[in-house]
């Protein structure tokens, strides 16, 4: 696995990497639908978020298949949306609507 370094905006630079591991962090009804806080998914290099969230709803089931639908994403902390390629190292968060306001 190759080397990650730090970006002048203080961000991690995942770009060189080619296979390694993403984390996948669940909150609220995503957490209880995929009956874990968080897990690490292996893959074979940059995939784009929609890849991961069908092998995410493959492994975990319709519960989570149906949370995954409406949740927003963040990966790395920024905003995305399921066409965003998901570099290797990253941290991808799983953010289910929430009741309220």
């Amino acid at each position: 696995m190759g080397d990650t370094r730090t970006t002048s905006d203080n961000t991690t630079d995942h770009s060189n990497l080619t296979t390694g591991l993403v984390t996948i962090r669940y909150f609220a009804g995503a957490r209880a639908a995929a009956g874990v806080e968080s897990e690490h998914l292996s893959i074979a290099g940059p995939t784009p978020l929609d890849e991961l969230l069908l092998h995410l709803a493959e492994r975990h089931g319709a519960d989570l298949a149906r949370v995954l639908k409406a949740s927003s994403f963040l990966v790395d902390e920024v905003a995305g949306d399921r066409r965003r390629v998901v570099p290797v190292g990253a941290v991808v968060d799983v953010l289910p609507p929430f009741a309220g306001g």
